[in-house]
């Protein structure tokens, strides 16, 4: 039987987490006076950890089969590293510490997202189904904290911070160990995977998909503000597209029930060049940039939905840990890294509009790499 609340309340909790940690954790550290370079070296760790963490946690699971397991002792060395930000007060104490915590933070979501895939066997397509609560955690914490912070101090996010790991321990704990599966093809060794046009074309899609986001996710607050809206408008613009993302979700069965993963992800790619451009040269039209927000149902749901279903597929058996790990690291690690870096370099000088267009450019790269070697078949 599918354990699904256990697993949906994990994915609930840990992107609560990402949902207080994203939007807030910048101005917590900026009340302890750290100056801007300082606060975009200790934001940059989460995703510079994730290039290279989850391979070796993945590599551990891999080899051991207890996923679960070790998701439930770097969930509690997370909880436990984090006391100590509450002591920390020099850059490089603070360093230290979320070093910690980054590391093994970013070993559950990989392993969880290997598990839940396993739990599913061939229904792969109910995975939104899960996932949409992690949606719903996000959008809860960051509205609920930021209505909170405009009449408390911002000294109570780490508190905030501190309860939601106690919660992803807590859910952890609960996660059943799915049996891994063993058929023919699992023997494969790893290298010989990724020599394969198609999971080639998959990770380097991906990778400039992440990289089109860095942007959005670097600077889209910043370029609503200076275009006129407040910041409670540009709040709530933010959760209309996590909302949409719930939507997809729950449809995501239905689709893939008539339309296979790779053609919904290629799709996504050609959508999400659509809304960048839309997000950089019409912020002014706000028609347009709720449209745009509408779109992150497809460059985020229904694209996250197939790329995940599409790594299950290539990573069998005691490859799959280490699948979702390499799909984790190259995305969001060396993708997130590399759009944060580019458009952080691009903003002053191109302007909103131009940087977004080179967000653009990523996504229709990605488009056109998938579709020439993506597709080319099944393992």
């Amino acid at each position: 039987m599918l354990p699904y609340w256990r697993l949906s309340g994990f994915y609930f909790f840990y992107f609560a987490f990402v949902g207080a940690m994203a939007p807030f954790w910048g101005l917590y550290l900026r009340s302890l006076e750290f100056n801007a370079f300082q606060i975009g070296v200790l934001m940059s760790l989460l995703q510079v950890m994730r290039i290279f963490a989850p391979n070796i946690w993945g590599h551990i699971a891999d080899h051991t089969g207890r996923r679960v397991a070790i998701v439930q002792l770097a969930a509690l060395v997370c909880l436990v590293a984090f006391i100590g930000v509450f002591w920390a007060t020099s850059f490089w104490t603070l360093f230290a510490v979320m070093s910690l915590i980054s590391f093994f933070w970013s070993a559950s979501l990989p392993l969880v997202e290997a598990t839940t895939l396993s739990h599913l066997g061939d229904r792969a397509d109910r995975y939104g189904r899960i996932r949409l609560w992690g949606s719903v955690g996000f959008i809860l914490v960051v509205v609920g904290l930021g209505a909170a912070l405009d009449h408390v101090s911002i000294r109570l996010v780490p508190w905030v911070v501190l309860g939601l790991l106690v919660g992803i321990v807590l859910t952890a704990r609960f996660i059943p160990e799915a049996e891994i599966a063993t058929r023919d093809h699992a023997h494969i060794p790893l290298r010989d995977v990724l020599r394969r046009p198609q999971v080639l074309a998959l990770f380097i899609a991906a990778l400039l998909m992440a990289a089109a986001h860095g942007p959005y996710y670097t600077f889209f607050t910043i370029h609503l503000v200076e275009t006129g809206y407040s910041k409670s408008v540009a709040g709530w613009l933010w959760a209309l597209g996590v909302v949409c993302e719930i939507g997809i979700f729950l449809v995501m069965p239905r689709v893939f029930a008539r339309v296979s993963p790779e053609a919904v992800l290629l799709a996504t790619l050609v959508v999400a060049a659509v809304r960048f451009l839309l997000i950089g040269w019409q912020a002014d039209n706000l028609p347009v940039l709720l449209l745009a927000q509408l779109l992150h149902a497809f460059t985020f749901g229904a694209y996250h939905a197939s790329a995940l279903a599409l790594v299950h597929r290539h990573f069998t058996g005691r490859n799959q840990a280490r699948g979702q790990a390499l799909y984790n690291s190259l995305a969001f690690g060396i993708g997130g890294t590399l759009g944060s870096l580019y458009s952080g370099a691009a903003w002053d000088g191109l302007g909103a509009g131009m940087t977004f267009s080179l967000a653009a450019g990523c996504a229709l790269l990605a488009s056109l790499v998938f579709a020439w070697r993506g597709r080319s078949g099944r393992p």
